[in-house]
């Protein structure tokens, strides 16, 4: 039996052009996908589709990346976040499905907007971070925008809201578990437990609620698979070519095809309360994002 690859860190590039277009490929390659799982949910359980999105994801790295890393892809130093990690990812993509089955997509992804804003927060008790003023009241803002999109105790927005924010909240942990992960594991590695641990737990519920597929409903989920393993891998080759600060911003960008494709695909267009939410919540990001920068910078500029 081969022994495992030689455990390396993959090196950083500087191209922060290719970078931005592969962080802007990857959020369009996010917003079809789902599209999709909207498309199917209307159809098939939840955990089906959840299933199909994790398997096809997992087949698809395994193809891709045991070729050429061997056993040593799964090779990490913490094993255990790495499994905490991807339940939270898995959580996130439950909860995140389930919420399409009833909201427009620009809903859910006005309220996913809210996961920068929830990282700043538990970034203070979990990473031990320092949130200034100017940066709390960004975050205080930015939450307004959320209640905006929300509207609760109106009964103008479906109750699966409350799915998106959980959706969000699983995704800022996630974001955080990926920080302290920064540096230790490789980044293939990290990818490719996202997926497998999300298909080791849904496949034994999945007979529960099998409902077999026709033709187009068995190629779109195969599509999930393919859509969620193409984009996490041009969010990797992203990060290595460019770092997280230049590319964080175009986070923002996934709005629009998420827009274009619940207008094309399900006649649905976000009404002003959801558009004046996100634009509220956008601009608080931006302004976190800057914010960052600009404190990363002062530190780095002070003597050590």
């Amino acid at each position: 039996m081969s022994s495992p690859r030689p455990y390396t860190i993959e090196p950083l590039a500087n191209e922060p052009l290719r970078g931005i277009l592969l962080i802007i490929a990857a959020f369009c390659t996010f917003a079809m996908l789902d599209t999709t799982a909207k498309y199917l949910v209307q159809t098939y359980p939840t955990g089906q589709v959840v299933w199909a999105r994790y398997v096809g994801h997992v087949v698809l790295a395994a193809v891709l990346l045991l070729p050429r890393h061997g056993r040593g892809l799964l090779q990490t130093q913490r094993p255990g976040l790495q499994i905490l990690r991807s339940l939270l990812l898995f959580g996130a993509t439950c909860a995140n499905f389930a919420a399409l089955q009833y909201l427009q997509l620009a809903e859910t992804m006005s309220i996913l907007f809210s996961t920068p804003l929830m990282v700043a927060v538990l970034a203070i008790p979990l990473l031990g971070e320092h949130i200034g003023p100017r940066r709390w009241a960004a975050i205080g803002i930015g939450f307004f925008g959320v209640l905006i999109v929300v509207r609760p105790g109106l009964g103008l927005v479906h109750w699966a809201a409350s799915l998106s924010l959980l959706c969000a909240l699983f995704g800022a942990l996630y974001q955080i578990t990926t920080r302290k992960l920064a540096g230790v594991d490789r980044a293939v590695t990290t990818q490719f437990y996202s997926a497998l641990i999300g298909a080791i737990v849904i496949t034994p519920l999945v007979p529960y609620v099998w409902q077999t597929p026709d033709l187009k409903g068995a190629l779109l989920m195969l599509a999930t698979g393919a859509l969620g393993g193409f984009g996490h891998w041009m969010l990797i080759l992203a990060h290595r070519l460019a770092p997280a600060p230049i590319l964080a911003p175009f986070l923002y960008i996934q709005l629009l095809p998420m827009i274009l494709l619940g207008y094309l695909v399900f006649g649905d267009f976000p009404d002003s309360w959801t558009l004046t939410g996100a634009g509220v919540v956008l601009s608080s990001g931006l302004y976190l994002l800057y914010r960052e920068r600009r404190v990363k910078a002062t530190a780095g500029a002070l003597p050590r």
